[in-house]
């Protein structure tokens, strides 16, 4: 199996090819479609011809779905769907069964998944305008882009390409699907009104000429077919998919706003008084600062997994056993404004190096200048004797070695800092991986999304074992992101079969 096989069945991506009498090209798409993907499943939608006799004599043959009766294109694609959801998939990519699409395009479509998760990856065909077509063809896909536009208030340029990857946990409408190949602009209108985002992709396409094509598509019949179609999908825009629009928008404002009122509540109106307070009371004791560091924890924690962020779920992993109880220079990824909370919920014994805008902050500069956080941009050698003396009370450090937040979930370049802190303190590295929060709030993001958020704690490596890694900080830093890549593409894989 070759890594992007593996990676298609880690994501749990499959290939659906429905077909009805392509017997000359079928074991071809499927041969070249297998050498892309492992998992691929032909529907043989009531082949008439020796399509099936083809498919069970291939040496490497797929899975076969089979109807009985020739029932359409939508009826394919349903029973397609409905065996892969069976089998496990979180995602299909469909293509059709006359060697019109090219499975070489696969990791294109995989790519935008990776990319996009959750979201249903439409592949415009390319060169569209140039291609030897039928005025027909022409004018069905520009009808086709006219109605969906209309329907969904979004443009696609190609909106008849059966080139597909579907969510297929997202998928609405199935019962309702009609069976005839118009069912392809049927899920992506349902997909966009439960707000599924839908995401371009130009993949190749291959028409040959025009006597050997193979055209199940009857002209008037199938017009007027898809003009009641559209017509129905029009007034069902206007009381079913603009509603859902409308509270969908609603409520993730609404779930934005509380968690932001709700934050800014308890910073100001709660945490900051009771510190104050508690501080204002006697000396400033060893106990009272490490006191501090519990409130601080307690708060993330309750933020977390006993208020909730809602529309957020919240878990963590303790892979190594980890209890911080020996100071080390923690690192973690960084995505979003909300990666601070989880870092701090792990241990009560954390001391943050925090960029100035979070130290300048209005709302918790009080916590966290008395909690002993450092601006990082005093230098690590200015503040290397306060560091120092942090760490012989038993506090960790954390560092964000890519020392901004990445705009699209991608691991930055790591800066030397972090490592060089650990070769100059003599303690360890500690890895926090973490998922999810650069997707539930993106950098220039400003609604919240529904996302799971996953922490995962891992095990140390020692200033011995990094000097293993790398001679240099240099070479530290580039072993650290790659694992970084490596760590969140596994965490990547497992949840956005799920989103």
């Amino acid at each position: 199996m070759t890594d992007q096989q593996q990676l298609l069945r880690d994501r749990g991506i499959c290939v659906i090819i429905p077909t009805y009498n392509n017997a000359g090209t079928i074991a071809d798409v499927v041969q070249r479609s297998l050498l892309q993907c492992s998992d691929v499943i032909v529907v043989c939608d009531g082949c008439t011809d020796n399509t099936l006799e083809i498919l069970n004599g291939l040496k490497e043959r797929p899975c076969i779905v089979e109807l009985k009766k020739n029932s359409g294109k939508g009826a394919a694609l349903k029973a397609g769907f409905r065996y892969a959801l069976e089998k496990g998939f979180a995602y299909a990519i469909t293509l059709d069964g006359d060697a019109q699409h090219y499975p070489e395009d696969i990791p294109v479509l995989l790519a935008a998944n990776q990319k996009h998760p959750g979201a249903l990856i439409v592949g415009e065909r390319k060169g569209l305008d140039a291609a030897d077509r039928s005025s027909g063809s022409k004018f069905a896909n520009s009808f086709s882009n006219f109605w969906f536009a209309l329907q969904t208030g979004r443009y696609l340029k190609d909106t008849q390409t059966g080139y597909r990857l579907y969510p297929l946990k997202k998928l609405r409408g199935l019962d309702l699907l009609t069976s005839r190949y118009e069912a392809e602009l049927e899920l992506m209108v349902f997909a966009s009104w439960h707000g599924v985002e839908l995401v371009n992709e130009q993949v190749n396409v291959f028409y040959p000429p025009r006597e050997e094509r193979v055209s199940h598509f009857r002209p008037g019949r199938d017009f007027l077919r898809i003009s009641v179609l559209n017509s129905v999908l029009c007034v069902l825009a206007l009381i079913y998919g603009l509603p859902l629009a409308i509270i969908r928008n609603t409520l993730a404002f609404l779930r934005t706003i509380y968690s932001l009122l709700f934050f800014i509540i308890t910073s100001m109106f709660v945490m900051t008084p009771i510190i104050y307070i508690y501080l204002s009371i006697g000396k400033i004791t060893e106990q009272k600062k490490y006191n501090l560091h519990r409130i601080i924890q307690f708060m993330a924690k309750f933020v977390l997994i006993r208020h909730k962020i809602p529309g957020i779920r919240y878990t963590q992993a303790n892979n190594a056993g980890e209890d911080f109880s020996r100071p080390a220079v923690i690192i973690c990824n960084h995505q979003s404004h909300l990666d601070l909370v989880p870092l701090l919920a792990v241990s009560e014994k954390i001391i943050v190096l925090t960029a100035d805008w979070v130290w300048n902050n209005p709302v918790y500069k009080y916590a966290i200048r008395n909690a002993e956080f450092l601006p990082a941009s005093s230098g690590v050698d200015n503040i290397l004797p306060q560091l120092k003396s942090l760490v012989e009370r038993g506090y960790s450090i954390a560092v964000y070695p890519e020392g901004t937040r990445s705009p699209d979930c991608t691991i930055g370049r790591f800066h030397q800092g972090a490592f060089y802190l650990a070769q100059t303190l003599d303690i360890d590295v500690l890895p926090l991986v973490l998922y999810g929060s650069g997707r539930a709030l993106p950098k220039k993001g400003r609604l919240l999304r529904k996302w799971p958020i996953h922490m995962e704690i891992d095990p140390r490596l020692s200033p011995e074992a990094l000097r293993q890694k790398g001679e240099t900080l240099r070479e530290q830093a580039s072993y650290m992101r790659q694992y970084y890549k490596d760590r969140y593409a596994q965490l990547a894989n497992r949840f956005e079969q799920n989103v």
